[in-house]
């Protein structure tokens, strides 16, 4: 599953700390999540997606146009 968390995090001018701090998790985790190395629970998905100001939809997606 593909996600655009660190395109999206950016365009808010967050570091990886700032966004991990927000959400209450680690850096290490926002890592992992934007490598496509760890999914995160859907609670930590709607978190990101608040802060991000974006749907968990736009967020994740498994290579299909998400619209």
């Amino acid at each position: 599953m593909k996600n655009t968390i660190a395109t999206r995090r950016k365009q808010r001018k967050l570091s990886q700390a700032e966004l991990a701090q927000l959400t209450a998790v680690t850096r290490q985790t926002i890592n992992t999540i934007e490598n496509n190395k760890y999914d995160p629970s859907l609670s930590l998905a709607f978190k990101l997606a608040a802060i991000l100001e974006t749907t968990v939809d736009a967020l994740f997606s498994n290579g299909e146009d998400v619209k």
